[in-house]
């Protein structure tokens, strides 16, 4: 070998070095099995970690941790009211930096599920959202409502639109393999009835009208509209059944 070509080499190993996690651009389709990772089903052992509970310095020890032990994926619920704490001003600064903690989790080598809510429940203030949208006029939350469904479309298009700016879905080369919309609607769904269920509908069609090329989730609603999958929840799990 010819002193230009090992000097090509060298730089080759040079480049590869300092460039960072390689991106990886997969297709993430599922079936009634599992989910298809460019067309291998996987069984995938995932553990959350909420980004605002820790600060910047500690989240990549934390993924470390969590890789260490056994897991494959990152859950985060994504915080509306942090993020938005008066209508149109919006705050990704410090803990509440969502991008760098998928950045970090990409790092460490771990996928990323995003659980965008709004509402995410969590043991968290009014279940992340934020105390302005109480006092929108006409609002009712979590249901068939004018005022409500604009600005819940609204704050999840946000997020989306960051995560393809940042090129941070499966389908882009990043970590992120699922995303959620709502969160543990089932029993509200039903005791709403019919404006429940618009609401569902609504709420899932909005969310795959996104095109995020991955596929989304809703956590404990039975009748999860196509091509949403309905996920069980911890010890709810016993009774869970297959749709068809």
């Amino acid at each position: 070998m010819g002193i230009f070509s090992v000097s090509k080499l060298l730089a080759f190993f040079i480049m590869a070095l300092f460039r960072g996690p390689e991106l990886m651009f997969c297709t993430v389709t599922y079936d009634r099995k599992a989910l298809l990772i460019d067309g291998q089903r996987r069984i995938l052992i995932s553990g959350s970690i909420h980004y605002p509970r820790s600060t910047p310095d500690m989240w990549e020890d934390l993924i470390e941790k969590a890789k260490d032990g056994g897991l494959d994926v990152i859950d985060t619920y994504v915080f509306w009211n942090v993020h938005e704490p008066s209508p149109g001003n919006y705050n990704f600064d410090g803990r509440y930096d969502l991008v760098r903690f998928i950045k970090t989790v990409q790092k460490v080598g771990l996928y990323v599920h995003l659980r965008i809510g709004p509402y995410v429940c969590a043991e968290w203030n009014f279940g992340g959202f934020p105390v302005w949208l109480k006092y929108v006029p006409g609002i009712s939350f979590r249901t068939d409502n004018g005022p409500f469904e604009p600005a819940m479309q609204g704050f999840t298009q946000k997020i989306v639109q960051m995560m393809k700016d940042e090129k941070l879905f499966q389908t882009q080369g990043g970590p992120i393999i699922l995303s959620q919309i709502e969160n543990e609607y089932g029993g509200e769904s039903r005791r709403l009835g019919a404006s429940g269920q618009n609401y569902v509908n609504w709420a899932a069609k909005m969310a795959v009208g996104l095109d995020t090329g991955v596929p989304w989730v809703m956590c404990k609603e039975e009748d999860a509209p196509d091509p949403v999958i309905n996920a069980c929840n911890g010890f709810y799990c016993d009774a869970f059944t297959l749709q068809a």
